[in-house]
């Protein structure tokens, strides 16, 4: 039996890649999605609770939330998902198709491929303290999954990055107190929720570095913390610690695959294309020029990698899908819900 060829095949199932989904169905194309983990939602599925508020036309929402919606939405034209496969192997066949194996062996053809891969597989950067490890099972967090078990409580978060911010902020309103310590003056969130961080009731330590944890058995009581200019120490008492340093990235063989990589992202042009002619890229994978690093970007890269691939099939196809609106393919599921008439114009069911 001949394996079943795609017209696209989406490596990576966070938000570019579930946003590519969808619009390549709009495209109607036959597309198949990719994911390494057990779970769509790529990155985002560390943040649960983290309140998104920069995607545009939705009003502040859960990332657990938006995820879901995501999916939904990337599952409106029926794409083939394929989780828990790490894709290993690419190989070009001669007729120009694609053949693409996962480090179990499970074989994926495919016309043209989109990588949306984010940052690789990813793990978290953990705290560089002897023993920090025994208190992850009590109160030392490198996610906040649940922002009720941080109510009321002393909370330490080293980092100075969007996460600390964000999570910071996130914490002020609930927590008896919020403690931000940053090796540096310097914080690299988004100037907004930095300024905010600053005006509000968070005790903000810079340029402090986190040097020991205090405890009783297996729970931190206090931490040390050292001021990286005098050398002044310090003790903070604490009901529970969230680090966030960052992640590692680890993009495993597809760096073998001979595309053009520099400093950790993939080099696109402004059509989204790859140096590998069929192979394009969205989402945080991806650099060039106008970048832009936010969930609408790595929409923007979806439908510009995907309306590439749609003319690397057909040449002589529209350069860009039709609105949904007077897209022919959601004829149909408008009927369904009640929103169109025969002339495609939206009215009230």
């Amino acid at each position: 039996m001949p394996e079943e060829l795609y017209d696209v095949t989406i490596v990576g199932g966070g938000p570019a890649g579930l946003y590519t989904a969808f619009y390549s169905g709009m495209r109607d194309l036959k597309t198949k999605i990719i994911e390494f983990s057990s779970q769509l939602g790529g990155r985002m599925l560390i943040y649960p609770e983290k309140m998104i508020w920069d995607v545009g036309g939705v009003k502040p929402i859960l990332g657990g939330e938006l995820i879901q919606q995501l999916i939904q939405q990337a599952k409106t034209f029926d794409p083939t998902i394929v989780l828990n496969q790490k894709i290993e192997k690419l190989e070009k066949q001669s007729d120009g198709t694609f053949i693409l194996t996962s480090a179990s062996g499970e074989k994926h053809y495919s016309k043209a491929i989109i990588l949306a891969v984010g940052y690789g597989v990813l793990s978290m950067q953990k705290l560089d303290i002897e023993g920090a490890d025994r208190y992850e099972v009590t109160n030392l967090h490198y996610t906040v999954q649940e922002l009720e078990i941080f109510r009321n409580k002393h909370i330490l978060i080293s980092g100075g990055g969007n996460s600390a911010v964000d999570w910071a902020n996130e914490l002020e309103s609930i927590a008896a107190s919020v403690t931000i310590v940053h090796r540096r003056d310097e914080f690299g969130g988004h100037e907004k929720n930095v300024l905010r961080m600053r005006e509000s009731s968070i005790n903000v330590k810079t340029p402090y570095e986190v040097v020991q944890l205090h405890s009783d058995g297996d729970v931190i009581q206090y931490v040390s913390i050292v001021n990286k200019e005098t050398n002044e120490m310090e003790r903070v008492q604490v009901d529970a610690v969230v680090v966030n340093h960052g992640l590692k990235c680890d993009y495993g063989a597809l760096e073998e695959w001979g595309l053009e990589i520099q400093d950790g992202v993939a080099i696109v042009n402004e059509k989204r294309e790859t140096n590998i002619e069929g192979i394009y890229g969205a989402g945080d994978f991806i650099d060039h020029p106008s970048k832009v690093r936010l969930i609408a970007g790595a929409f923007t890269d979806g439908i510009l990698a995907l309306n590439s691939a749609k003319l690397f099939l057909e040449p002589d196809a529209p350069k860009v899908a039709y609105v949904s609106s007077h897209n022919i393919r959601f004829k149909e599921r408008n009927k369904q819900i009640g929103l169109v008439d025969n002339d495609y114009r939206e009215v009230r069911g």
